[in-house]
């Protein structure tokens, strides 16, 4: 399949099956010059009801080849990959992020069409002594609601519609009016490997999502964002009783153990926190350093942050792009600004930079107050507090204090003293001398408020399919 080329400046308009949208439509902002430079459709949430129909219609002929399926999963896959050119400089112009990063995230998004193109469910019987055959089978759940937030817009997509996909669902795919282009590009790179309806992309402003994840036809929505939206979206799901798989942030902390070469980790620390400008769930929020080592750490943390390539994603060198949007831009400056105010003290960064855009000098921060909301909250973005420990109890029990519990890691040279120390975390993932880094093939699911369900490898899979038993006497006539 030839990719697809956009004009000069502007994104494609990707032609997708669904309802006309009589010519309304919302802006979509650059936020390396904070300038518009396309638009997308706001589609009315009363449309849905014909969307969400024809996905329930694509659905009963979907799940019944399971063959074709992986076929069209693979295909799909290789039309990404083709349109990588043009999907990656567009998801930077409208999401921030470096080049490099945009290509990294399309490969992703076709990787994992390829992963769930080549799982499949398989049956088991059961044996309780009884005369009978049992066998668990598995079903797809029908149409699925995907809602998506705009730090990883094709990269999240791809997370919730490649395992609904290849579990036999169909899916209705809601991306951030922040960051709907790519989405829709990808959409239409994908649409012709895909029968009509199985995978339908709309665009829109609330109370659009709203409405998508309470809809009676559909059986499960799966949302990544914030922690009040993923109450409302789990509120609007219940009265169908309809699946909910929520993914919804947190407050990772890196606990350093007094064994660590701070020199030789100081790098991973680094991206592991600012990577995408620090808007990754995942993401190192917060470092917890021994005592008498804070300062070092600090300073190299420090180093690193002043001497990083800030810029558009788009240019040559940029090494860490801008904030993504003006909502999250001043989150993120109240967060610094308050921690200043509380005693912190700005070791490199600690101000927006003077230039067009959504632009945040990175930023280190010692002497942060535990208490301090960049430390108890997360900031979402490029501003890390790194704070001092006396006893690894302390730490430990400073990491857990928090009612997010997505991931965690721990940093040191005794490989077996940092496992259980990352044992003792409240958290879905505990990483040692890295953070952040996901296989296909892993479960990805946090505790206490970050989520619900879980995404990835077999169990993403499974959680789009529930089980169907049929029992069958072993002789005829019993």
């Amino acid at each position: 399949m030839a990719p697809h080329r956009p004009r000069a400046g502007r994104a494609p308009r990707p032609s997708l099956p669904g309802p006309g949208l009589r010519g309304e439509h919302f802006t979509v902002l650059d936020p390396a010059t904070g300038q518009a430079f396309d638009e997308a459709p706001d589609q009315r949430p009363q449309e849905l009801d014909a969307v969400v129909g024809r996905a329930h219609e694509a659905w009963l002929g979907w799940r019944a080849d399971p063959v074709a399926r992986a076929t069209a999963l693979l295909t799909a896959a290789d039309a990404v990959e083709a349109a990588r050119a043009d999907l990656a400089p567009l998801l930077t112009r409208e999401q921030g992020k470096p080049l490099s990063e945009s290509y990294a995230e399309v490969a992703r998004t076709a990787a994992r069409l390829r992963y769930f193109a080549e799982s499949s469910p398989g049956s088991r019987t059961l044996t309780d002594g009884r005369p009978v055959h049992s066998e668990v089978r598995w079903r797809p759940l029908g149409p699925v609601a995907a809602i998506v937030p705009w730090n990883f817009p094709l990269q999240l997509a791809s997370a919730k519609f490649a395992p609904a996909l290849a579990a036999g669902n169909t899916v209705v795919l809601k991306p951030s009016p922040f960051t709907p282009l790519a989405t829709r590009l990808l959409g239409s790179v994908m649409s012709a490997a895909l029968p009509e309806g199985v995978l339908t992309i709309v665009t829109g402003r609330e109370p659009l999502g709203a409405r998508l994840a309470s809809h009676p036809g559909i059986r499960h929505v799966t949302f990544t964002g914030s922690v009040p939206t993923g109450r409302a979206v789990a509120a609007g799901a219940a009265p169908g009783l309809a699946r909910v798989t929520l993914e919804l942030g947190g407050n990772d902390a890196a606990i350093l153990l007094d064994d660590v070469d701070v020199e030789r980790i100081a790098d991973r620390l680094f991206w592991a926190a600012f990577r995408n400008c620090g808007q990754v769930c995942m993401a190192v929020k917060r470092v917890y350093a021994p005592a008498r080592l804070h300062s070092r750490v600090v300073e190299a943390l420090a180093e690193r942050a002043k001497t990083v390539v800030v810029g558009s994603g788009l240019d040559t060198g940029t090494e860490l792009g801008p904030v993504n949007n003006a909502a999250q831009l001043a989150r993120v400056e109240h967060c610094a600004a308050r921690a200043l105010a509380d005693g912190a003290r700005a070791v490199a960064g600690g101000h927006r930079l003077d230039r067009p855009g959504y632009f945040y000098a990175p930023t280190v921060l010692a002497d942060v107050p535990p208490g301090s909301p960049v430390v108890t909250e997360e900031q979402f973005g490029p501003v890390l507090p790194v704070l001092p420990y006396r006893s690894l109890d302390e730490a430990v029990e400073a990491a857990n204090a928090t009612r997010y519990g997505l991931g965690g890691s721990v940093w040191g040279t005794d490989l077996d003293r940092a496992e259980a120390v990352a044992e003792r975390l409240e958290c879905g993932t505990a990483w040692i001398n890295h953070h952040a880094e996901l296989s296909l093939a892993q479960p990805f699911a946090g505790i206490k408020e970050s989520g619900v369900g879980v995404a990835g490898g077999p169990w993403g899979l499974y959680g789009n399919l529930r089980p169907f038993v049929v029992h069958r006497p072993l002789e005829a006539g019993a």
